[in-house]
């Protein structure tokens, strides 16, 4: 997804401008189109994003749905608020949603086992696997690393089952107590999945469509690409790929179904806003009151920064499927979301009956930060702050000190190389190597190049390049993924290499790319 997108989204929860917002009492009238539509145009240019669909619901009603720039680079098509996108995590909300029906069905309970559902299943810890509940696949609180396990679900192109997921999940050691600290963990929400598709007696995707999506009317939406039922209107991904924003590869795969596979739009989701806000002009509920609000309880606590803020946010957690904190005293229930190419952030202030949707199609959170915020700042009667800025501002903070720690590590490949290129010595490191989730992966020559190669993940392919002795540098061979990783070789007595240990080269690369997980152990 991405690229570099978790650590800037911390970043963004840190952040404090340096302006002085001034405060007022909240504001009833709608915020005037014309101001939305400046706010876009300075975001579309000062991030290079292609295109952006707005919904506001206030009040039980939809007061802005539009759409701005272009589809795509290639088409040139513009985007409209029928416009789809992938909406990434924001699925996660569904999914808890789904749950909530079987919960209000009496089909299952909250802090029900998962052993319950999926006997099979298995953490590292044997008490982890016995009393692991429901509620714990929902709310970040595993005690696994960041991320772990996303390599079996990103890139793409991986052959990965729910089935593969819900076995390996044994082999990830805790990096923290049970049940104490916040990770988010994408793997542990397809096991949800298969949690519904257990109860309901039907695939995760389809109990979605047809108990969420359908009754609400989002007939163009669907619980992954290849399901959408008119796929014309749709964005294409795009990225940054050596430095020039361009189309990147469509994310297609299926496996993340109840994590992160939803396409929708700005006009779908103001009827999935509607339910969940209520008012005259919503839909009628599709949860029981106190259901909907387990999902907006905090369940996992996450630290706030002491320094003020423009919203005096003094807590901060996640529920199910959401993320919550207060914003000048009102709760605000909120989340992003991220696929390849295309970012997304749906944002609620209940008490205020406020809901912004704000959909790109380029990797740059800043783009929905900063238009969310805008619109946000308008009706909890914040001014004085320039949002736009603000990120970029922040953009500049944020990259000034990962580019110099990568151009660093270039600076001394380009050196090592000049020496390897003179006196090649490849071949104490060829051979296959097994992580015991990951599975297989290749080291081998082509031509007078060393090269990696993931069986499990075919995209994930790359040049070995020497680094520093036994430690190399994986540059891929698709440039639209920006996670090139240090590969560091143990070698045995008799020089031969025994082992691989990776990680990611810059501090903000996608925590999806959980390299540091790997354990690769040479087979032959």
């Amino acid at each position: 997804m991405k690229t570099r997108l978790s650590t800037l989204l911390l970043l963004i929860a840190l952040w404090h401008p340096a302006a002085q917002a001034q405060t007022a009492p909240p504001v009833t009238a709608p915020l005037n189109v014309a101001a939305i539509d400046a706010i876009v145009a300075r975001t579309l240019k000062a991030f290079d994003v292609p295109g952006i669909a707005v919904a506001v619901v206030k009040d039980g009603q939809v007061v802005v749905s539009k759409g701005y720039g272009v589809r795509s680079l290639a088409t040139k098509a513009p985007v409209d608020a029928n416009t789809l996108f992938g909406i990434g995590s924001n699925t996660k909300a569904f999914t808890t949603a789904a749950l909530g029906l079987l919960v209000d069905e009496g089909k299952l309970r909250w802090d029900d086992k998962v052993t319950d559902y999926i006997p099979e299943f298995k953490m590292y810890d044997p008490y982890a696997t016995a009393e692991f509940t429901v509620r714990d696949l929902l709310c970040h609180r595993s005690g696994l690393g960041l991320g772990a396990g996303d390599l079996m679900r990103y890139p793409d192109s991986t052959d990965f089952t729910v089935k593969d997921i819900v076995h390996n999940l044994r082999y990830f050691k805790p990096v923290t107590s049970f049940r104490s600290q916040f990770a988010y963990d994408n793997c542990l929400y397809i096991v949800a999945g298969e949690v519904i598709a257990r109860v309901a007696g039907q695939p995760c995707e389809a109990f979605v469509e047809a108990r969420l999506l359908k009754p609400l009317g989002m007939s163009r939406s669907a619980t992954g690409f290849a399901r959408l039922p008119d796929p014309t209107n749709v964005i294409d991904a795009h990225a940054p790929v050596e430095g020039k924003v361009q189309v990147v590869r469509r994310d297609l795969g299926t496996l993340s179904a109840a994590a992160g596979n939803i396409y929708s739009s700005a006009a779908d989701l103001s009827k999935w806003v509607l339910m969940l806000l209520g008012g005259p002009g919503a839909p009628a509920p599709l949860l029981k009151p106190a259901t909907q609000q387990e999902l907006w309880t905090p369940q996992t606590i996450r630290p706030v920064s002491p320094a003020p803020t423009p919203y005096n946010t003094h807590f901060a957690a996640y529920g199910l499927g959401w993320s919550l904190r207060d914003a000048r005293g009102y709760k605000e229930v909120s989340h992003s979301g991220a696929k390849v190419g295309m970012v997304t952030k749906i944002t609620l202030l209940p008490e205020l009956h406020l809901g912004v949707i704000v959909l790109t199609n380029q990797e740059n959170v800043a783009a929905f930060t900063a238009v969310t915020n805008f619109i946000e700042d308008y009706y909890l009667g914040v001014s004085g702050l320039d949002r736009v800025q603000e990120q970029v501002d922040l953009l500049k903070s944020r990259n000034t000190g990962a580019d110099k720690t990568t151009a660093a590590v270039w600076q001394q490949v380009a050196a090592a190389q000049k020496v390897a290129l003179k006196h090649p010595n490849y071949g104490s490191y060829v051979g296959h190597y097994q992580d015991v989730w990951l599975g297989d992966v290749a080291v081998y020559t082509q031509g007078a190049q060393l090269w990696l190669r993931a069986k499990r993940a075919p995209r994930l392919v790359g040049q070995l390049l020497p680094y520093r002795g036994s430690t190399y540098v994986v540059r891929w061979k698709a440039r639209s993924i920006n996670a090139d990783a240090f590969a560091a070789f143990t070698l045995d007595e008799q020089g031969r290499a025994a082992s691989i240990k990776m990680k990611p080269i810059s501090p903000l690369t996608d925590f999806s790319y959980d390299f540091q997980d790997l354990d690769l152990q040479r087979v032959e």
